[in-house]
């Protein structure tokens, strides 16, 4: 296809659509899956004309196939079928466009459809998309709701009017998608990341009525599962009624059951808030009066103690022990004293009558030399040696006339 042009030698539109289609002719046959949107069967027309459309982009084919290959499926296939088919790209060089010539068409069945979903199932549950550590509370009374549903759909009606009911200062943020076929996946993701980006919406509803498995495919969807996983508001699923189950409702933060359910979860009732707000309040002055007697108790018992009834009743105890401890001491000290005193006078007395002066009285005399030396026997005395004589009142003077026994 490489070639060489210039403004001056350009390429006649012919030739480029020509080569084009000689690139596509080239190209081989392949498997194609979508949904069928447009179907058009013109009576005694030999050819059927299909628009198949991704069902989670807004990206669509034309698909061509003789009336004998769709006729083998026209039973089964209509618009807004799941279809997969065996087509090979084709180049219509008149008015330089693209399409499929299918060369064999197969119904997606229901069967086929749920096995898909459960291996998809699987393997988002295997990333963690389900866990139930990434769910988040809701808030309490949100402030904004945002709502995504159908336009004018029973859906949207249920959330609103018992959301109102429950408390009616709710305010939302709807956005209407389809919630089925080929356009609600990329709609439905569109509103969902834009309610995500609004910082004023602090919960985010996506609500359907109940449906077939074909209709509540567009929840099941891969990119769809994902933009709720990524998304930081919380997310509530309130898609068809309860035993619908599909892949929304376990990656949102909440599953309702209906959508009347889901606006009975996102929004608490205004008497029922009131009767609870009253109950506690009735519970707090309860406590309040309990903590208030219970402490009343206790300072009664406090000040009826004798120590706050009678303040000077511990010091007057107090001197009453000091006064007898000072009694008991003296007693104790003069019974001390008056031992010690006869102990005293008994030692007295017997230093007394054993000391020398004790002895003079009696008549006896102690004899010394001049010297101050005393005499104990009277060899010592020497005839004519002048002693002094020491009695009991005084001292004499004496000669000793006759030694060893005689008298003086």
């Amino acid at each position: 296809m490489a070639m060489r042009t210039s403004p001056e030698s350009p390429m006649p539109v012919g030739r480029v659509s020509r080569l084009i289609g000689e690139w596509i002719d080239r190209l081989g046959a392949v498997w194609v899956e979508g949904q069928i949107t447009q179907l058009s069967r013109r009576p005694g027309a030999g050819v059927v004309f299909l628009t198949l459309r991704d069902p989670a982009q807004d990206i669509s084919l034309t698909v061509t196939c003789f009336r004998a290959v769709f006729d083998k499926v026209a039973d089964v296939v209509t618009e807004g079928a799941r279809v997969v088919v065996l087509g090979k790209p084709e180049w219509y060089a008149p008015r330089g466009q693209l399409s499929l010539r299918a060369a064999e068409i197969r119904a997606v069945g229901v069967g086929e459809l749920l096995a898909r979903l459960e291996r998809l199932k699987r393997e988002l549950a295997a990333e963690g998309l389900f866990a139930p550590e990434r769910k988040r509370r809701l808030p309490f009374l949100p402030g904004r709701i945002g709502l995504v549903t159908g336009r004018a759909s029973a859906a949207e009606r249920d959330v609103l009017e018992n959301a109102r009911l429950r408390w009616p200062a709710v305010r939302f943020a709807v956005r209407n998608v389809a919630v089925q076929g080929v356009h609600a996946v990329p709609q439905v993701i569109d509103a969902v990341r834009e309610l995500d980006a609004d910082p004023s919406v602090e919960v985010i509803v996506i609500a359907r009525g109940g449906g077939s498995v074909e209709d509540l495919l567009p929840f099941s969807d891969e990119a769809l599962v994902r933009a709720v996983a990524a998304c930081a508001t919380p997310v509530v699923s309130a898609i068809g009624h309860e035993p619908d189950s599909p892949l929304l409702d376990l990656v949102a933060d909440l599953r309702a059951s209906t959508p009347t359910d889901a606006a009975k979860r996102v929004v608490p009732e205004v008497g029922e808030e009131v009767a609870r707000v009253e109950q506690l309040r009735e519970r707090a002055r309860w406590c309040a009066r309990a903590l208030v007697e219970r402490e009343e108790r206790g300072l009664r018992a406090t000040v009826d103690r004798p120590v706050l009834a009678e303040p000077h009743r511990l010091v007057e105890e107090h001197e009453e022990r000091l006064v007898m401890a000072v009694d008991r001491g003296r007693r104790v000290l003069g019974h001390l004293l008056d031992r010690a005193d006869a102990e005293l006078s008994h030692t007295a007395a017997r230093v007394v009558a054993l000391s020398p002066a004790a002895t003079l009285r009696r008549g006896y005399a102690v004899l010394r030399r001049p010297d101050g030396s005393v005499l104990r026997s009277a060899a010592e005395a020497g005839a004519g040696e002048e002693l002094r004589a020491r009695l009991a009142d005084g001292e004499v003077g004496v000669v000793v006339t006759e030694p060893s026994g005689g008298g003086a």
